[in-house]
């Protein structure tokens, strides 16, 4: 048999086909077509699982076998039949949400919107009419479910009788599951020290300064009380891991032999590995300890009693290398305390040092916030003198024959993606031949097997629908940084999520998905940018794991990018466009009839003929799920329409159209028959026309909208979750009212229009404090104000939840603050980062502002008559920012905090602004600790 490494990558389409047919995919396919064509799903799964299972066997047997082609061709349309059947099925639940809107019964007061995972027997039994040829419900033929879930059967079947011609032992013998994780097993760690390590410096030292750390000893646990804390390093598979461990001791070691006296009494290594042994742990720890082999100890009891009495009082340094951790295995989390348990009576500030692939083992074991550190990537010119010393160990080749090694070295190491485990194994087999010709055919070929192995194992350890959301993210370019909840979105639209009972929310699964795939480092943190104030994370995918991805989504994610000349493959579901013409797009692109995902990156030039252009898009691909437009130039005319062939896109649930002219944008009527849309951006037009806006309460699936779409009785969409802006009016449908129910609301909300609020009592009705997960709010009020005295009444009534960071104030013409901004017992905002005052006139300089929201990073007052700054402004010890803008009454600055880093002082009295510019003046002084200043006269 193969050793477990080329098995799992020399087999590793057939793992890839297999992880999708036994994913719940199928299940799911054949319980909701059951309900519709009359069938008992569980006896027809029953019938299948053998058979399934007999197909997770193809990665042992198949790879050199004349068959494979055929295998192959046959998981292909297997995954087609399978996409087939989903579209049947959205399609009749498209069209039972359309009847019910038509009969009026969806409930006015937007009660919980209608979603697959509602779709139950009784109602589709009830929709089914005697008809055998068209169901009149779903408006589509019955015979056609009927003929793909036929097709999905006889594919698994002509691929079973392939399987069974190859003579494999039984079923039960094999489990792909089980096989040994490829450079985890075969070569187990020791806290031997490298003999070089090269770029890890700066984690050793950062590392070892929390070793040493006495401050901080068993309080960064989660194991509060106990005398020991735990650090760890997390990454993926060959990233480094072990070696910076091992690095680590080493220098714990030989600080030791020189000090006489080292910081730890013991510093133990155990290998603990995925097949988890509690008593051979005790065992090597015990071992550990005492320096002398401990076999004798039969008995756990009596093997943890001794162990307690060899640790009792010592300060030690356990190392627990490469732990693996399942999160949806209960009993795993017990298992890892206990490993931990004979340390509660060593001395206080003794530490662990854990590695893994999932920083979900970390967390489990006790590690927190920054004592999680992600392994770093190393940068290229540091790889390349890692794979160079691997490959040549020192040796210099003289004369033209080196000049080429090191050339060749470069680009070999380019194709490595970053891997210290591939620099070692592709440079340990160059070792061997240091000569020009073996070395260019090296170049030639793909290195990462070893790597990859590793990686996939890994990889199937993912729940199934994770790995699914995983393989999606192959559709962007390498490097290319994404928001998460914009990841999730997509994820949701593409019907990845599966949620298992009526309680989850898809958006909650999906974050969870996202979580698992951070832990595992799947996916990074590529950088954290500061936005309005606010900080930002963004995402990236390793290049190595970008290249497990492509593996991963089996030919269903493609990529047209500049220079591309070559054929579209006409069966790929999910295209992403940097760069492309109209003739590519037309002749290609839009023969997909299959085709879910259209993402153009890329913006065409907008030309008069474009509408007839996505009249020709909507009509043909009436499959997209995704669908992402950039246009950009200029319009023979003022006007732009979509078209109504919009309506045709019957699965849409992500549409994203940005038109970057100015120019007025008409909307049709066909927009609000797209029951399954989840998000609707539609930006950069001046002006949208949109006379369907009073249908837009259909939409009930609606969770993202638009800014500039104005529609009545938002307060129906209940699963709504990004509004941007909502004007209240004086009209039926627009009252603030609509807001109540709206609780999923989550980012920022902008309250326009508020002077058509009569009160507090109706300000209250918009439930704002029940909008936990809006994090930025604004309050506006319009030129045409009501008296001073209600307007202070609806800002009281606008009391936001305590997790809100950003508050802009606009236009407020009261003279008073509400409770909540100036008393700590109001149940506001406490933790604010930023408050922005702007055009609120009437208002005094309030000191409370800053005893309540003493967190504050960014204060902006801008147009405002105070006469001067709260002279308690020295207590905002976080403040970063301060922006005083056209408040012509400020003469004197108050004492100033140090943590300030920006100032911004413009449109102010001329001498006031003159003196924070005079040397040696009181103003002056107070802000000559800030780093960055921006002084002028004019705003």
């Amino acid at each position: 048999m193969a050793d477990p490494v080329t098995a799992v990558v020399a087999v590793g389409w057939g793992l890839k086909a297999v992880g999708w047919i036994a994913s719940p995919i199928m299940s799911e396919i054949f319980k909701k077509g059951s309900s519709f064509l009359g069938f008992d799903a569980k006896e027809k799964l029953k019938e299948l699982e053998p058979k399934v299972l007999l197909l997770e066997r193809v990665m042992e047997a198949v790879e050199e076998s004349p068959d494979r082609p055929r295998l192959e061709q046959l998981f292909k349309d297997l995954k087609s039949a399978f996409y087939e059947a989903e579209d049947i099925l959205d399609d009749v639940e498209y069209h039972r949400l359309e009847k019910q809107i038509q009969d009026g019964k969806l409930k006015s007061d937007g009660d919980v919107p209608i979603r697959k995972r509602d779709w139950v027997k009784k109602k589709l039994r009830s929709a089914i009419p005697s008809s055998p040829l068209k169901d009149q419900e779903s408006g589509m033929s019955r015979h056609q479910l009927k003929s793909s879930f036929e097709k999905i059967e006889k594919v698994i079947n002509d691929a079973c009788e392939i399987l069974e011609r190859l003579n494999l032992r039984p079923v039960t013998d094999y489990n792909w599951r089980q096989v040994v994780p490829p450079n985890s097993r075969s070569a187990v760690t020791t806290a031997a020290p490298p003999l070089k390590v090269i770029g890890r410096d700066e984690d050793r030292d950062k590392i070892i300064a929390m070793l040493h750390d006495k401050e901080s000893n068993g309080h960064e646990s989660t194991n509060i009380g106990v005398c020991y804390s735990v650090i760890g390093i997390h990454g993926i598979a060959g990233s480094g891991k072990s070696t910076l461990a091992q690095y680590i001791c080493d220098r714990e070691k030989k600080d030791k032999e020189e000090e006489k006296v080292g910081h730890f009494d013991l510093v133990i290594w155990i290998h603990v590995s995925q097949k988890f042994d509690l008593q051979a742990i005790f065992t090597e720890v015990l071992e550990g300890a005492t320096g002398r082999p401990s076999s004798e100890f039969k008995n756990r009891n009596t093997l943890r009693e001794n162990l307690v009495k060899e640790l009792r009082g010592k300060l030690i340094l356990l190392v627990l290398d490469d732990v693996w951790y399942n999160i949806r295995d209960a009993g795993h989390h017990g298992e890892l305390e206990q490993v931990l348990s004979p340390l509660e009576v060593a001395k206080t500030g003794t530490k662990i040092l854990v590695t893994s692939r999932s920083k979900d083992a970390l967390v489990a074991l006790g590690a927190v916030g920054e004592r999680c550190i992600p392994i770093s990537d190393l940068t290229d010119d540091v790889f390349v003198q890692m794979f160079m010393h691997y490959a040549l160990r020192g040796a210099v080749v003289p004369g033209h024959d080196g000049i080429d090694l090191q050339m060749l070295g470069v680009e070999i190491a380019k194709k490595l993606n970053r891997s210290p485990l591939a620099a070692r194994t592709v440079g340990a087999q160059l070792c061997l031949r240091p000569n020009v010709e073996f070395w260019r055919r090296t170049r030639d070929r793909d290195l990462l097997n070893e790597t990859m192995g590793a990686l996939w194992w890994s990889y199937q350890h993912l729940d199934e629908q994770v790995r699914r959301c995983f393989a999606y993210c192959s559709i962007y370019p390498r490097r290319r940084r994404f928001k998460r909840h914009e990841l999730v979105q997509l994820w949701m639209a593409e019907g990845f999520i599966k949620t298992t009972n009526a309680e989850e929310e898809p958006d909650g699964v999906g974050q969870d998905y996202f979580d698992e795939l951070l832990s595992a480092s799947f996916l990074q943190l590529g950088e954290r940018r500061l936005e309005h104030g606010c900080e930002v994370d963004y995402f990236t995918v390793h290049d190595l794991l970008r290249d497990l991805a492509e593996e991963a989504a089996i030919g269903d994610c493609f990529k047209l990018e500049e220079g591309f000349r070559g054929e579209v493959p006409p069966d790929v579901r999910h295209i992403f466009v940097g760069s492309c013409d109209r003739k590519m797009l037309t002749e290609k692109i839009f023969q997909l009839q299959n085709l879910r995902t259209l993402i153009m990156d890329y913006p065409l030039h907008i030309e008069l003929s474009d509408e007839k252009f996505l009249e020709s898009m909507f009509t043909r691909l009436q499959n997209l799920r995704v669908l992402v437009l950039r246009f950009n130039g200029l319009l023979g005319g003022r006007t732009f329409s979509l078209p109504a062939s919009i309506g045709l896109l019957k699965h849409l649930r992500y549409f994203y159209f940005d038109m970057h002219v100015q120019m007025k944008l008409i909307l049709p009527d066909s927009i609000t028959k797209l029951y399954h849309i989840q998000q609707l951006d539609v930006l950069g037009a001046s002006h949208m026309d949109f006379s369907g806006a009073k249908h837009m309460s259909h939409l009930i699936n609606l969770r993202r909208v638009s800014s500039g779409l104005d529609f009545p009785n938002i307060g129906r969409l209940k699963w709504l979750q990004i509004l941007y802006g909502f004007t209240v009016k004086n009209k039926l449908g627009y009252e603030i009212r609509q807001l109540k129910r709206l609780n999923k609301l989550q980012g920022k909300l902008c309250i326009m229009g508020l002077e058509n609020v009569r009160g507090k009592e109706e300000a209250t009705e918009a439930s704002v404090a029940q909008k936990e997960r809006v994090i930025e709010l604004a309050f506006v009020w319009g030129d045409r104000s009501c008296s001073p005295e209600v307007e202070a009444e609806v800002l009281e009534g606008l009391c936001p939840s305590k997790y809100l960071q950003r508050l802009e104030i606009i236009n407020y013409h009261g003279s008073t603050y509400p409770n909540w901004m100036v008393s700590k017992e109001n149940g506001g905002p406490g933790h604010l980062r930023n408050l922005w005052l702007l055009n609120c006139s009437r208002l005094e300089p309030a000191p409370e502002l800053f005893e309540v929201f003493v967190h504050l990073r960014w204060f902006r007052l801008w147009d405002s008559n105070w006469d001067a700054l709260p002279h308690n402004m020295e207590q905002l010890t976080l403040l970063q920012v301060l922006d005083i803008n056209g408040c012509p009454n400020i003469l004197l600055l108050p004492a100033l905090p140090q943590s300030l880093e920006r100032f911004c002082l413009k449109g102010c009295n001329e001498e006031f602004t003159r003196s924070c510019e005079t040397t040696g003046d009181p103003n002056w002084q107070k802000i000559q600790h800030i780093p960055k200043k921006t002084i002028r006269l004019q705003q």
